[in-house]
């Protein structure tokens, strides 16, 4: 969108601020139809298993979760982690989707596009690739963290606290002796 010339005939002054506004305006426009298709973008994905599905919108927020029985045999840290995994690649989906909308609706002004996409790609990256036995056979498994995490060390057993009597200051000294 070129400046307006000011400074010549009245007429031609008049005519260049109708164009520069109406270009202003129609940016507007295009600027606001962005914001409102931006706004409806939503992504779906499933876990490999099928046992997750999670929709977020366009911001990354969670808007669905569906979580199928068959989660119920298996252990809550690996359905924590499948749960996080399947909203990582739904919010990375969501980058390719607003980058459609953007050259379709401002895309004559490539720098706030790449500016734009810049900014879903840093908050929204590929997620890492999974590894476990969801994992697709063709893959090498060198194991599940999760899973094949060695279990925490027990818990030292703690001694019984010895009854205090009326008289007991707290020593340890045997020779006393308590009797109510």
């Amino acid at each position: 969108m070129s400046e307006p010339s000011f400074g010549g005939d009245g007429y031609q002054t008049e005519l260049e601020v109708r164009r520069w506004a109406a270009a202003v305006e129609a940016k507007a426009q295009r600027y606001q139809e962005m914001q409102a298709q931006v706004g409806q973008v939503t992504a779906t994905e499933s876990s490999p298993d099928g046992v997750v599905q999670v929709t977020v919108e366009s911001s990354g927020l969670v808007t669905d979760l569906r979580i199928s029985d068959r989660s119920q045999d298996m252990p809550g840290s690996r359905l924590a982690a499948l749960v996080l995994a399947t909203m990582r690649r739904a919010q990375a989906r969501i980058t390719d989707q607003v980058a459609d909308v953007l050259r379709h609706t401002i895309g004559d002004d490539p720098a706030t596009v790449d500016s734009m996409v810049a900014s879903y790609r840093q908050r929204f990256p590929e997620p890492e690739p999974e590894i476990g036995p969801h994992a697709p056979d063709d893959e090498l498994r060198l194991g599940d963290p999760l899973v094949d995490e060695p279990p925490p060390p027990p818990r030292p057993a703690r001694e019984p606290r010895r009854p205090r009597g009326r008289d007991d200051d707290g020593d340890d000294d045997e020779s006393t002796t308590v009797f109510s």
